[in-house]
């Protein structure tokens, strides 16, 4: 069984007390955490320039996982593993050398992961497959923090998963416990959330209960 791990999303916390909101989910268990940084163009939306990659990782001595919403990510992999990225997340429908940004940043040393688009096909990774450690599936559309889960995503999981049993497969967006029970009975076992998590009265407790429904469902569904 893959690992279930929970990543909390510091686009949804309190940005006036982020020292703060990063220790509190060290306290609460998290697992890692999880930074998107959007360019305003890929995305309609403009959050945290890259130095924010170094000011968490100096507060914190978890993973960092980070989250390229840019339109050409290629010449910037390599800095965000130097600010301290353990993971970096880039999309196959941005633009440039995708294969080459991914083996940069594992030249790096850090983890390379591709990122699919509700509506983009789980096919459109084929050509990477060998250059990546992660999977992430976009279960919104991506910028926004705050939507609501998109079902048919899980189809797309449940695929991936049956073509790549030892693949980290990720989901993201309106993950809560009972969303996150329904992606891993499909084959997600890293959950990245936000708003269910910094909102919650108990954090830790919260991400005890994701974890828990998580690995309760994990692979449950897959012969469905």
């Amino acid at each position: 069984m893959q690992k279930i791990e929970i990543f909390p999303s510091i686009l949804a916390c309190d940005m006036g007390h982020l020292a703060d909101e990063c220790r509190r989910s060290v306290e609460a268990g998290s697992d890692g955490l999880h930074v998107d940084i959007m360019d305003g163009i890929f995305v309609p939306n403009i959050s945290m320039g890259f130095d924010i990659i170094r000011v968490v990782d100096r507060i914190v001595d978890i993973p960092l996982s980070v989250h390229l919403m840019i339109v050409k990510p290629d010449p910037y992999v390599e800095k965000c593993v130097e600010l301290g990225a353990d993971t970096v997340l880039i999309h196959i429908e941005s633009e440039g050398d995708i294969r080459g940004a991914l083996r940069k940043i594992r030249a790096k040393g850090a983890r390379a992961g591709i990122t699919i688009n509700p509506e983009t096909p789980a096919s459109a990774i084929d050509g990477v497959l060998d250059e990546i450690d992660e999977i992430l599936i976009m279960s919104v559309h991506p910028g926004f923090g705050g939507q609501s889960f998109i079902a048919e995503v899980l189809n797309k999981v449940k695929i991936l998963r049956r073509r790549l049993p030892g693949m980290d497969i990720s989901i993201d967006g309106g993950i809560d416990t009972e969303t996150a029970g329904r992606s891993a009975a499909c084959g997600a076992n890293i959950f990245l959330a936000g708003s269910s998590l910094y909102r919650a009265n108990d954090m830790a407790a919260e991400i005890r209960a994701m974890r828990d429904n998580a690995t309760k469902h994990f692979n449950t569904g897959l012969n469905s």
